[in-house]
């Protein structure tokens, strides 16, 4: 079990009788879960979600799941199983699709629906396939059975994938809530006759495998609502997941009880809602759910909006309210609620908004100071209830950073699982399962795919460095006109400069130096625009480190007449 301390190599050719398994996300990370799954020359994927940036990726959307590997292979793809409806598991099927738009999709009637108008806002339509617990199905030569799981999001599924290789239980996120909102729990007994029967591999869900104990049930939020909305002096706005469909039920019943109307605040809320309304998941009060239009017309102290922006995404609602550039203006006496738990990462970006919103007046309500969230994943003692019931030759975290995926493995290993039979991988890595024994068997590229603007895949890492340097130390621009055959500079130097230094005549001590290089470097022959260009580069990045102590961009510009 101990972690490679490199990155393996290149894998072997497959074997024939091996079942291949490749995350292609959701390994080390919290998010773009995709896990494929090779057997006989045809693939199967589970999930295919997005990662959203951290503030060291500026400007960037979304981050994708690398599809390289399925590069020359889209044919081979027998079908897409998604697990439940949350993003990142959900987020990247569009960018799949657009490379081979037919490929079949299984998953429940919510999650499908989801997607589905995902799908239409890129103008792709899908070829979809309902499946529910307990039913089976046939996909290619993987033989698919799925198993109620419960999660914050109605009609999660974990998946059972049988191959002539071996047998595995992939659980998705899942935890074992025994008092759902919506009465469906996690199938154990499904779990148990599976184990049975003999898993070969079981792949688990690790975000919260460091927690001890067990999760809080759902139910518990519901009080600790009513509470906050029967204290609370004037507006009320919650913040949550668009797809948190529990969560929205909870709010529409607590303004209810005390009164007030309820309006949707976000394109991605308004638009699941709807969907889980119509399709019987959301069940609203009468009168309760209002346009956001009409909110002006009512009292401050009838008003609940609910809205996106828990992580604290610059662009979501709440921290637009929290910026003061929303039509929503927060102010004080307002009760914000943040119903979520921090997603590892994002926890400067949620105190941020925090902090704004507390500066305009509000008191606001958050899981460190109120129980106003319970987490959708399985904590310690409920890994370890599944691994006694499911009792599994060998064990995969997944879902997970390394942190979490490390606890998950110790869970197995403390039920009986023999340590050689737990497998750690990160992105890209390669697992084999053959003769019911599973080991990473090598690596493949595993890049982060940035999704900005229009762009897909075009932003690389060296781009993120150019905007962080921007960011953090300014610009330098440097403007020259040089005649090469008399080796004279007929302009210049003239020195621009953004974010460096307070004023630009700082730079005149350097100008004579720089005037001075480039004369050198032309007497010595030098007349090639990129050379001069390093030349004013290395000249004026020194004197800057030496003398303002930074680092930032410098773009020379040489004119050669």
């Amino acid at each position: 079990m101990t972690p490679f301390l490199a990155e393996p190599g290149e894998p072997p050719v497959v074997d024939p009788e091996a079942l291949r398994i490749v995350a292609l996300g959701g390994l080390g990370e919290v998010g773009r879960n995709m896990t494929v799954f090779e057997y006989r020359g045809k693939i199967l994927i589970v999930d295919c979600g997005v990662l959203f940036p951290e503030e060291e990726q500026p400007g960037i959307d979304l981050i994708l799941p690398d599809f390289s590997y399925l590069d020359g292979r889209m044919d081979d793809i027998v079908g897409l199983v998604l697990t439940h409806g949350h993003e990142d598991h959900i987020g990247a099927v569009p960018y799949l699709l657009k490379r081979r738009a037919d490929i079949p999709i299984l998953g429940s009637v919510l999650t499908l629906a989801l997607i589905e108008a995902k799908l239409k806002e890129h103008r792709i339509k899908a070829t979809t396939r309902v499946v529910k617990e307990d039913d089976t199905d046939q996909l290619g030569p993987f033989d698919l059975e799925f198993v109620a799981v419960n999660h914050s999001i109605p009609d999660a599924l974990a998946v059972c994938i049988r191959t002539g290789a071996g047998t595995v239980l992939h659980t998705g996120d899942f935890k074992m809530d025994q008092l759902p909102l919506d009465r469906r729990i996690t199938d154990l007994r499904a779990f148990a006759r599976l184990g049975e029967e003999g898993i070969d591999l079981f792949l688990t869900d690790s975000t919260n495998a460091d927690v001890p104990g067990f999760t809080s049930s759902e139910k518990n939020i519901g009080p600790v609502l009513e509470t906050l909305f029967g204290t609370a002096e004037r507006r009320i706005i919650v913040a949550s997941f668009a797809s948190h469909v529990h969560r929205v039920q909870q709010v529409l019943e607590a303004a209810n009880a005390h009164g007030r109307k309820v309006a949707l605040v976000g394109r991605s809320m308004v638009r699941n809602m709807k969907i889980a309304q119509d399709l019987g998941y959301l069940h609203v009060p009468h009168g309760v759910l209002i346009d956001l239009k009409d909110v002006d017309k009512l009292p401050d102290d009838q008003v609940v909006l609910m809205c996106t922006g828990s992580q604290g995404e610059p662009m979501a609602a709440l921290s637009r309210m929290a910026a003061g550039s929303h039509r929503i203006e927060v102010g004080e006496g307002d009760t914000v609620i943040l119903a979520s738990s921090l997603i590892p990462g994002n926890e400067n970006a949620v105190f941020r908004v925090i902090n704004g919103l507390m500066k305009l007046g509000a008191n606001v309500i958050h899981k460190g100071n109120a129980k106003v969230h319970v987490s959708g994943h399985a904590s310690a003692g409920e890994l370890l209830y599944c691994y006694n019931i499911v009792k599994p030759r060998g064990v995969m975290p997944v879902h997970g950073e390394w942190r979490h995926m490390l606890a998950n493995a110790q869970l197995a290993m403390d039920t009986g699982v023999p340590e050689d039979h737990v497998v750690l991988a990160d992105d890209g890595w390669v697992v084999d399962l053959k003769d019911g024994r599973a080991e990473v068997v090598g690596a493949v590229d595993c890049e982060y795919v940035f999704v900005d603007g229009s762009s897909v895949g075009e932003v690389t890492e060296a781009d993120l460095r150019d905007r962080r340097t921007l960011a953090d130390e300014g610009f330098v621009s440097v403007f020259m006109t040089v005649d090469s055959k008399r080796g004279e500079i007929l302009a210049g130097p003239i020195v621009h400069t953004r974010g460096v230094a307070e004023s630009d005549a700082v730079f005149d001590s350097i100008r004579p130096k720089i005037e001075s290089a480039v004369k050198d470097a032309l007497a010595s022959g030098t007349k090639d625009e990129h050379r001069l260009q390093q030349v004013i580069r290395r000249t004026l990045g020194r004197w800057i480190s030496s003398k303002l102590r930074r680092k930032p961009m410098i773009v020379p510009m040489v004119v050669i007449v």
